[in-house]
């Protein structure tokens, strides 16, 4: 406002509609190409990530970084890419992995997991395999009910699109994922 004579200043509703429009571009760069929220569906990687916990996963990791053991990853379902998954990546490419009554050994060791806790674990086995060059193998953390690479089998690398950063809802779960 103008205050002379209450009149809109010129170039106002311009500038308005300007920060408006760049706020919009922002949102969406963000959303393609760096973060993106997402909303769980499932228990698989319980106690992570409850039921309809919303998160962040950050989209640029693995464009310019290297998927690691432990990292939780969301990818396309390899038998139904509509659809995604959200897991843990236990095996890289050229792991030898086996799983022994619901231990895990990868490459000879077995693999300490303290995101598993003793009532989520169960008692499958797994013959040891190689896991094939570009893809990893993955299991959800609560391993009695999980569907992940012991039923699909490994994920390629390019059905792998994010990587679980952070919890924003519910609010008294916030937090980094781990």
């Amino acid at each position: 406002m103008n205050g002379t004579n209450g009149t809109t200043a010129p170039g106002t509703s311009f500038g308005w509609l300007r920060d408006v429009l760049a706020s919009v571009a922002v949102s969406v760069f963000i959303i393609l190409f760096l973060y993106q929220p997402v909303r769980v569906e499932g228990t698989s990687m319980v106690p992570m990530l409850q039921d309809q916990d919303r998160l962040f996963i950050n989209k640029l990791a693995y464009r310019v970084g290297d998927v690691h053991h432990g990292d939780v990853v969301v990818f396309h379902y390899p038998r139904d890419p509509a659809k995604s998954y959200i897991k843990r990546v236990i095996a890289l490419p050229g792991d030898r992995i086996r799983i022994d009554r619901g231990r895990v050994f990868v490459n000879d060791q077995r693999l300490a997991e303290p995101y598993v806790p003793t009532r989520y674990t169960d008692d499958r086995s797994e013959e040891e395999m190689t896991v094939p060059s570009g893809e990893y193998f993955v299991m959800g953390d609560h391993r009695s009910i999980s569907s992940d690479s012991r039923d699909f089998g490994p994920v390629e690398r390019q059905l792998i699109y994010g990587k679980a950063s952070f919890v924003y809802w519910p609010f008294d779960q916030a937090g980094v994922v781990h």
